[in-house]
């Protein structure tokens, strides 16, 4: 099932270490948890990183953006704030109530805590965002016709999504070029996540990382069509989601 839910500060570890790192300029480990993976750490101050600082895909997200915007998931602001500078119109959404105030404390315009997949966030926007492995939010592959739907209410008849992910086949590639992954099993690209700051555990979440010729196959199936924009320097890439004319 899709998360459409918000989260309360007590239930949210990156919203407390973006807080924290807004007040203080720093900020204590944001650990990542993982049933396939071991322990990781995201580096809190890279949610903060200017637009000089951002990887290629997503400056060229940022320089195609047009008419009205939405930013998925924008967490502390950097790509909301970036868009601004550039004299563009941007609404940013985050399902973190801590992620929003920050955002306003920042310079957000216009910010707010909402769920792209809940029944009541509604709107239409000529370009929508949905980066830093933008794909995420979407958790599983069972999930896509919930979400070509969702982007069907709020897409206007020419807009586009960019939208970046990775394909993780890299992480099953046998010495001799094969790759070591169960087909009778879920989709290699379907992760579970939890992350905890200091004292702070969230709940477990679905996270997905889809190769494109998987995410080409969906978005045809569901009435889209997936163009490959740019490709990363490792197995990531950024695509463009349109409506079917």
């Amino acid at each position: 099932m899709i998360n459409k839910g918000l989260l309360t500060p007590e239930k949210d570890p990156m919203g407390n270490a973006i807080a924290d790192y807004a007040r203080h300029h720093k900020a204590g480990r944001l650990r990542v948890f993982s049933s396939q993976f071991d322990e990781d750490e995201i580096p809190v101050r890279k949610l903060f990183r200017t637009e000089k600082q951002m990887p290629p895909l997503e400056k060229r997200a940022l320089q195609l953006a047009t008419g009205k915007i939405l930013d998925v998931g924008a967490g502390s602001g950097c790509h909301s704030l970036a868009l601004q500078e550039a004299g563009k119109e941007v609404h940013a959404i985050d399902i973190s109530q801590l992620s929003v105030k920050v955002m306003h404390l920042r310079g957000v315009v216009h910010a707010t805590q909402a769920n792209l997949f809940d029944e009541r966030f509604c709107g239409s926007y000529d370009t929508i965002l949905m980066l830093m492995n933008g794909s995420g939010i979407i958790g599983k592959t069972e999930n896509m016709p919930v979400f070509f739907r969702k982007l069907k209410q709020i897409l206007a008849p020419t807009g586009c999504v960019y939208m970046d992910s990775s394909d993780l086949r890299y992480l099953f590639e046998e010495e001799d070029g094969s790759l070591a992954i169960d087909l009778s099993g879920s989709y290699y690209g379907e992760i579970d996540f939890q992350m905890q700051y200091k004292d702070i555990l969230g709940d477990s979440f679905d996270w997905l990382y889809i190769d494109f010729q998987s995410l080409s196959y969906y978005a045809s199936e569901n009435g889209f069509q997936a163009e490959l924009v740019q490709e990363g320097c490792h197995y990531d890439y950024l695509a463009r989601l349109s409506i079917k004319s």
